[in-house]
Order: structure tokens, then C-alpha cells, then sequence
């Protein structure tokens, strides 16, 4: 199976980082649906996310963002793709800056005032794992 790899250094210490990482997941589910689990660690977070055809996992801590995700046949075709898509996703939500291929939707919640979306608060405390069309936010594990 062909494999994406993603590593991204940052300097914003676990607390953001952390908010950058719930907000990706948040995307995925909304726009691949993708099943996610977020883990909070002391040091380390964990987001695994699924969907037919991709898994993978998001590692995050207070330097540096990595993902890695395995492809199924299909998606394999469109590795190129993919990694330079979530590249650049994560490059925009570390750059503050909406992602290109988040159109109207992130125009629309700009415009929105400005909630508290920290994980602690925003996630269902339910281990239990749900589609991705039912859950409203990415779970925590």
C-alpha cells in the first residue's frame, strides 16, 4: 500500500498545537468523511482517522506535527495528490490562514463570531465510535 508521510516542525508549544490538530480533524470528518479519534496525552496527542480506502494517525506535541496514513489501491493512485493536499492544509492552519480548498464554508465561518472550539470543551467525552455523518465534532478517546 502506497504511504503518505507529513512532518511539519512548529513553535507553538502542545496547547495550540493541540487546537490546530482538533481543527483538522474537525475538516476531515466535515469534508472526506473521515471517522477521527483525538487522544490527549501529557506530552503527546494522538488523532487516528479512518474512512474506506485510508487510516492513519496524527501525531502532535509541542514542536512538531506527523502524520502518517496508509492508502488503499484506489486512493493510491492519487498519493501525489492527497499529500500535497493535507500539506497544504496543515501549512495553512499553521500559517492562521483559511485553506485554499476551503471555499465558501470558511468564508462563512469567518464572518461567525469567534467560539471556544478547545478540545476539552468542544468534544464528546464518549469513547464510543460513531460515524463520522452523526458525530458532530471528532471524538476523544
Amino acid at each position: 500500500m502506497p504511504d503518505i508521510h507529513i512532518h511539519r516542525e512548529h513553535q507553538l508549544g502542545l496547547k495550540e498545537a493541540r487546537k490546530i490538530a482538533f481543527s483538522w480533524a474537525e475538516k476531515a470528518e466535515e469534508k472526506f468523511d473521515m471517522e477521527c479519534v483525538y487522544e490527549e496525552g501529557d506530552t503527546e496527542d494522538t488523532l487516528t482517522f479512518s474512512r474506506s480506502g485510508v487510516k492513519g494517525t496524527l501525531l502532535v506535541d509541542a514542536t512538531q506535527f506527523e502524520m502518517k496514513a496508509q492508502l488503499g489501491f484506489l486512493f493510491g493512485a492519487f498519493k501525489d495528490r492527497i499529500e500535497s493536499e493535507i500539506g497544504d492544509q496543515l501549512d495553512a492552519l499553521l500559517n492562521g490562514k483559511p485553506a485554499k480548498a476551503a471555499g465558501k464554508k470558511a468564508a462563512a465561518d469567518a464572518e461567525e463570531p469567534k467560539k471556544d472550539k478547545t478540545p476539552a470543551k468542544a468534544a464528546p467525552k464518549a469513547a464510543a465510535k460513531t460515524p463520522a455523518k452523526t458525530a458532530a465534532k471528532p471524538k476523544k478517546a
